[in-house]
């Protein structure tokens, strides 16, 4: 009798390769700024399994963060005889928790919203002006969809 052996664990390249199917053929269209290189194939890789890595840990620290603040909410009226001192400061905790898992959610979306870029073959490519958004400002933080121009002019308004 054969023992069956275990399914190995996919590897970040197949998770990658999975995920993105035609990224092959997709890096050759990711604008680059005037100046800089073409986009290769190994640092789209590194970026899309950066992504990958931080949707999956966003998403495991959001359901975490979000049990916090159900529990929070849940014993917010326990304290009958608290003084005004302690309902304060499980408001500001309660607050802060809010804060944080808003937080989390709103980079979770762009997260997200930069994978299916990568897979619309879209990523690169300013959402604003249709420029080059810049390998730079990509690889420093990849979520970016607007280049610093049309980041600069919508901060102004």
């Amino acid at each position: 009798m054969s023992k069956a052996t275990p399914a190995a664990e996919p590897t970040v390249a197949d998770v990658v390769q999975e995920t993105f199917p035609d990224l092959t053929r997709d890096v050759s269209t990711f604008p680059v700024r005037e100046g800089e290189q073409p986009w290769t194939l190994a640092e789209i890789r590194e970026l899309a399994a950066g992504l990958l890595a931080d949707r999956d840990r966003l998403e495991a620290e959001l359901a975490a963060a979000d049990r916090d603040l159900s529990d929070l909410l849940r014993n917010s009226g326990d304290g009958a005889g608290d003084d005004q001192a302690d309902y304060g400061s499980s408001a500001l905790e309660r607050e802060q928790e809010l804060t944080l898992v808003n937080n989390m959610r709103d980079l979770l979306a762009q997260t997200k919203h930069a994978i299916e870029r990568i897979k619309a073959g879209t990523y690169a490519t300013c959402e604003a002006t249709g420029l080059p958004i810049g390998k730079a400002r990509l690889q420093a933080f990849p979520r970016a969809t607007l280049s610093v121009e049309a980041k600069a002019r919508e901060e102004r308004r």
